[in-house]
């Protein structure tokens, strides 16, 4: 093979003054990182300007830019960081090699693919791409599904994609992920066999073969692992804390020649262990490399005292961690508010109304994030905002209301209501097996030509075999819906519908996410009595509408706009806000009710709520419902994170919900705990949901709406 030669080193005149630009922490990493360094970056300590003057710094001393391997997470990251190292170099440094794992795997295999069995001028499949070749790879199989359904190809790709990712057998990511489909263990490894042949042949990866690929690389091309680990005489890998396990031993090899390995997370934000994200790669990095040095960056240039105060105390609670404290740069703040509601439609008017007081004072609305553990949890939020006509951009998936789930639950309420709306026959019918888009549309004809959705359901059109077992599997949910009284019950008939759940999981691989969306939606619908009024309600706040079919792509967004920001904790990582409300903290919801009985995943919940709090740079509100339900109501235990804060840490706004005393809201239980909900009837106490001040002398909400508008009126 050729050998490698180094190009003649640069090292520009830069000028720079180092002791001037970078605090006490960041400097010794900038000046010393040389070997195995491990650089604990808490949130908002200047993580990114510390990488960039790193570079700066290297390339000042004679380092020449391909000389230089910098890998990040995203492509915004990795963007941002070459951007800075532009401006501060005054010029593009040609040659550096900086990008996301999959965009320096796609360059390296570029050059060297020849070597692996899909060569240098390889194809890159999008998700669209692999989805319809593993459709494909279905097809050949002929699965006697057994009367069950086969899991959809985008399940089977999660599924394979998780357990290549986190280096498990095939069988042990089906317990993991999707247990149901255990049954199907050979069909899918054979349909995945398939995939992998067709992939070779055809000369094609998807994104998770650029990883693999490069790692079998390196692993069975020697001479190629020694090339390159010599041209990379420095490695910084961005965000360690979630690397998988094949990134961390790519990461390894690299670096194996030089040992000038620096790596920037924070374990206290390790929250992907979904996507096969391994803590232990940053947790055991000192034992992993020889006389690693650990440096701490714990300065925060972002939030006040009285926020970081807040986190600190509950990440303290972690076991299996760094001890690190974030310390405020700036002087003081207000405290925290802890705000419990009587439930969940009253959080959202407490949330809204805030938002109106912010706006009010001259706040942007681009200021102002509501951050959330699940998709499902800003239901009531959203409704809230539409009725106010307040934008929002909503970041982690759709909106509510656009959701496909929602959109079915929608369309069976709207055919009980009109049984002639054609389009909604048509989207109900379709989610079965055997009804494509043409026989949907025949068959909503002839149900249109009955005068009542009793009539119709009753009846039995001339249809093929499988198109029949559609309608009959249609109309057996649809039956269940009819008997009920409400909208409430008659969408908890059909979320409770086992044809319904099957679709769901061999479909979506978050169906339990999309469970959740639609219980939720049945607890906001028990506001009616009748359907109708709901689906006006719904159709006329929410800019709903059911469409023939469903891309789940987000519609492009007015950037210039300005919004308020609803967030997933997950897609808010790495942002920040001026304002910033953490919604639903109950047991069961925040922490999510999986993970209790599991350390680790109680441990990732704690590092969720961590990276929410420290979001906020001015003003943190914490809020949660004591009770969901109506005719039943279960009162909620505020979340075992709010326990871990000191009290006087926090300020608790009192809205009077009426709730009698053996309901209030107690802190101080063990973490970790599941408390037993405490069931009720609503009829047991009187609603008064004025606003009241406290008698403990706690700070009185802003004035909020007179009544939880229950009625259709006020809609």
């Amino acid at each position: 093979m050729k050998e490698f030669v180094l190009s003649a080193p640069l090292a520009p005149k830069l000028n720079i003054n180092y002791e001037a630009e970078l605090n006490e922490e960041q400097l010794p990493v900038v000046q010393t990182g040389d070997g195995p360094c491990l650089v604990l970056a808490g949130a908002g300590s200047g993580k990114t300007r510390t990488v960039t003057y790193r570079v700066a710094w290297l390339l000042e001393h004679g380092i020449s830019p391909e000389r230089i391997l910098l890998l990040t997470f995203t492509n915004k990251a990795a963007k941002e960081m070459i951007t800075r190292i532009e401006v501060l170099l005054k010029t593009y440094p040609q040659g550096l090699y900086a990008g996301t794992f999959h965009s320096v795997a796609n360059r390296l295999l570029r050059q060297y693919g020849n070597h692996t069995e899909f060569g240098a001028g390889f194809s890159i499949l999008d998700e669209d791409d692999a989805t319809d070749l593993m459709k494909l790879c279905i097809k050949e199989q002929k699965v006697n599904d057994m009367g069950k359904r086969f899991p959809s190809a985008a399940v089977l790709k999660s599924i394979s994609s998780y357990a290549a990712n986190a280096r498990i057998p095939l069988d042990e990511a089906i317990e993991r992920k999707n247990s149901a489909f255990a049954d199907f263990n050979h069909d899918i490894t054979q349909i995945l066999k398939r995939y992998e042949r067709a992939k070779i042949e055809q000369r094609s990866m998807d994104f998770d073969d650029l990883l693999l690929v490069l790692l079998k690389l390196l692993q069975d091309q020697p001479d190629i692992r020694e090339l390159l680990a010599d041209k990379f005489a420095y490695v910084i890998v961005d965000e360690f804390q979630d690397t998988n396990l094949i990134q961390a031993e790519i990461v390894k090899l690299l670096s194996g020649r030089h040992k000038n390995l620096l790596v920037v997370g924070d374990d206290a934000q390790s929250i992907y262990s979904f996507r096969a994200a391994e803590i232990k790669n940053i947790l055991n990095f000192p034992d992993q490399y020889t006389g690693a040095k650990v440096f701490r960056l714990v300065t925060n240039y972002r939030s006040t005292p009285q926020i970081l105060h807040v986190a600190n105390e509950v990440i303290k609670n972690n076991e299996e961690q760094f001890s690190k404290e974030l310390v405020a740069v700036s002087k003081t703040g207000e405290l925290p508010l802890v705000v419990p509601a009587a439930d969940q439609r009253q959080e959202g008017q407490y949330v809204a109304e805030q938002i109106v007081e912010l706006i009010n004072t001259g706040t942007p609305l681009h200021e102002i994030a509501v951050l959330f553990r699940a998709a499902f949890h800003s239901q009531a939020v959203e409704f809230e905002l539409m009725k106010r006509n307040i934008p929002y951009d909503y970041r982690g998936g759709l909106k509510f209301f656009e959701r496909a789930h929602v959109k079915d639950s929608i369309a069976h309420l709207r055919i009980l209501r009109n049984v002639k709306d054609s389009m909604a026959w048509i989207r109900a019918l379709q989610i079965h097996p055997g009804v494509g888009l043409a026989t949907a549309a025949k068959v909503a004809a002839y149900a249109a030509s009955f005068e009542d959705a009793k009539a119709a359901i009753a009846s039995s059109p001339s249809l093929g075999a499988k198109a029949l077992l559609g309608w009959q599997r249609a109309t057996k949910i649809l039956s269940a819906m009819l008997t009920t009284d409400g909208p409430a019950p008659a969408l908890r008939a059909f979320v409770g519908a086992e044809s319904y759940k099957e679709y769901l999981e061999a479909e979506y691989p978050n169906y339990r996410d999309r469970l959740d969306d639609i219980e939720q939606f049945s607890v906001f619908a028990e506001q009616y009595d009748e359907i109708g009024p709901f689906l006006d309600a719904v159709t006329l706040t929410g800019d709903f509408g059911v469409k023939l079919m469903d891309t789940e792509q987000q519609a492009s967004q007015n950037s210039d706009e300005d919004k308020v920001i609803l967030s997933t904790i997950h897609q808010a990582k790495g942002l920040e806000w001026d304002n910033v409300f953490i919604i639903n903290l109950a047991e069961g919801a925040f922490p999510h009710q999986r993970a209790y009985g599991s350390d680790a995943e109680m441990s990732e919940e704690r590092r969720l709520f961590y990276v929410a709090a420290t979001r906020a740079r001015t003003k943190l509100f914490f809020t949660y419902p004591v009770t969901s339900g109506y005719e039943t109501v279960e009162i909620r235990q505020p979340s075992t994170f709010l326990d871990e804060i000191p009290k006087a840490a926090i300020e608790t706004v009192r809205l009077r919900a009426a709730l009698p005393s053996w309901a209030q809201p107690s802190y101080g239980r063990p973490t970790n705990s599941r408390p037993s909900p405490v069931r009720a009837s609503s009829d047991s106490w009187d609603d008064e949901p004025t606003i009241v001040l406290d008698e403990s002398g706690d700070r009185v909400a802003k004035p909020m709406p007179s009544s939880f508008l229950r009625d259709v009126d006020e809609l």
